[in-house]
């Protein structure tokens, strides 16, 4: 187990004999630039917790912060494959921002736009109005999985069902389970879920409380990447085969873990507001060795 510790650039994980190997990576030549510029790659992109209905100090124009990360990836320069909205999409739940942020992100230049729920896309309803308008052709409580490009998704939901910790639960993970018993190991898995599946910060309620159930069934493959939201800051993990990454916010920072009395927004000089929100790229060239993730800034 080894914490990279905290980072504000490019990661580049590299496939070599069957282990993912992290590095942070310069400002020129990362793994996602090359794999951007070839045909035939997959290219993605990871937005997360948009919050749209937050007012509040810490961001007192939410949408107008999310807008700003559609034109980012609409700038790329290239289309991307998908885009990821991992979580907390509204602020409260209601019928009116789940609303709004889709027609947001129908500005998106992709063919597909996929999400997992957050736990503030649950408030009051369990998730009803959130899988009516975004859960259309999941399982369960929202969780699905799919391939593209030789690469193997899974979108977990564990922000029902819980009282401090993520969960699961039985059903979600024996959805886990029969849908990877036809996979091959040397297939790329990518693992997308609102709150960590590994022990962040648990005190604040930062990890998933059974998630060592799924992990284990995640061992055999030879590369998997596990992606969420939630924690609004980049931070990085590797353990054994399966390399955690934390994305960062469009709304508001939260504090590192411990560094404050609990994980609420933050207000920063509005000259470092876009400094800690932004956007992921990531890419994967089919055949080549390498898969490669970006954080790119607002600001």
């Amino acid at each position: 187990m080894r914490h990279a510790g905290w980072f504000g650039g490019a990661v580049v994980l590299t496939v070599a004999g069957g282990e993912v190997i992290s590095h942070i990576a310069g400002s020129r030549g990362t793994g996602a630039e090359a794999a951007a510029g070839t045909s035939g790659a997959l290219r993605f992109v990871q937005v997360s917790d948009s919050h749209i209905g937050f007012h509040g100090p810490a961001n007192v124009d939410v949408v107008g912060s999310f807008t700003e990360a559609i034109d980012q990836v609409n700038a790329l320069g290239f289309r991307p494959d998908f885009v990821m909205h991992s979580g907390d999409l509204t602020h409260l739940s209601t019928v009116d921002q789940f609303d709004h942020v889709r027609q947001m992100m129908t500005r998106l230049r992709t063919d597909r736009v996929f999400t997992v729920p957050g736990e503030h896309d649950s408030i009051g309803d369990a998730g009803r109005a959130y899988r009516e308008i975004f859960g259309k052709g999941t399982l369960g409580d929202g969780w699905y999985s799919f391939d593209t490009h030789g690469v193997h998704f899974i979108a977990l939901v564990n922000t029902l069902n819980l009282e401090k910790l993520g969960h699961l639960g039985t059903e979600q993970i024996n959805f886990v389970r029969k849908d990877l018993a036809g996979v091959s190991s040397d297939t790329p898995i990518v693992v997308f879920s609102h709150i960590p599946l590994f022990a962040m910060y648990p005190k604040w309620g930062w990890s998933t409380d059974d998630a060592l159930k799924v992990i284990a069934l995640l061992r055999r493959f030879s590369s998997v990447t596990c992606l969420n939201g939630h924690v609004h800051q980049l931070f990085t993990k590797t353990e054994g085969n399966i390399t955690f990454h934390s994305a960062t916010t469009t709304a508001y920072p939260l504090p590192k873990p411990g560094q404050a009395p609990a994980p609420t927004p933050q207000v920063v000089p509005a000259r470092q507001l876009k400094t800690a929100l932004g956007i992921r790229t990531v890419g994967y060239r089919q055949g080549d060795r390498e898969l490669a993730i970006k954080d790119k800034k607002l600001a």
